[in-house]
């Protein structure tokens, strides 16, 4: 559960991986609780309107935006990840795509990647090199990661529903539930800190890390954790 959080820096907990404790100074409580609907003022600034980019997707997902402006965005079912630059210019940054859903770039420019066609996690650097952070072996692997958020002490958090994919050879999950994950840096193995949510799918947290938000997309209710 996430009420045994504990603080490094901003976000962390106090855990042991591969023989190794992650010390934190002191333990803080995470109280979990719906969050209040935000009053309608309308998705769009001012008189804003949207703009047709383009439309030769198949299902859209996991926009990330980079330090520069530039939009990173999935095509699931077609194995693509998508770039639309500052200038305009809409490319394909990435093929194939390991399945890529949920993004979000961490403090070094690197675009972290919920992947689930093999069930990982992945941290593809701006030369498109992909390192792969998380991948359990057979028996234990996760559902299929979904949404990530990075802390900012450099911690991941995602979620791990379980959506059967027309692409994987299994046909039921190897873990008992679905949870939510923390990834603490420099580690490759994640601990379940939410394990009470239905089906956890997106997840956010503000820029100052003392907040986490995440959907329960099956208890149709989105909780504030702090």
């Amino acid at each position: 559960m996430l009420k045994n959080w504990t603080r490094i820096g901003r976000w962390s907990l106090l855990v042991a991986v591969g023989g190794v404790l992650l010390a934190g100074a002191a333990r803080v409580h995470a109280r979990r609780r719906a969050a209040r609907p935000a009053p309608d003022t309308g998705l769009f600034a001012g008189s804003a309107t949207p703009q047709l980019v383009a439309k030769q997707f198949k299902f859209t997902e996991g926009p990330a935006v980079d330090k520069a402006g530039n939009v990173f965005f999935t095509d699931q079912p077609n194995n693509k990840i998508w770039k639309y630059d500052t200038h305009g210019q809409l490319s394909v940054f990435l093929d194939p795509a390991g399945r890529a859903n949920g993004m979000y770039f961490d403090h070094h420019g690197n675009l972290i990647a919920c992947a689930d066609e093999h069930n990982q996690l992945w941290s593809i650097a701006p030369d498109k090199q992909v390192t792969v952070l998380v991948d359990l072996p057979v028996g234990q692997r996760l559902n299929g990661p979904n949404d990530v958020w990075v802390a900012p002490d450099g911690g991941i958090y995602f979620t791990d529903p379980y959506y059967q994919r027309d692409y994987w050879t299994r046909t039921a999950p190897e873990q008992p539930g679905q949870y939510v994950y923390y990834l603490a840096p420099g580690q490759h193995q994640p601990i379940a800190v939410e394990t009470s949510l239905q089906k956890p799918n997106g997840l956010i947290g503000p820029r100052d890390g003392k907040t986490l938000y995440i959907g329960d997309i099956d208890g149709n209710k989105t909780y504030r954790y702090q």
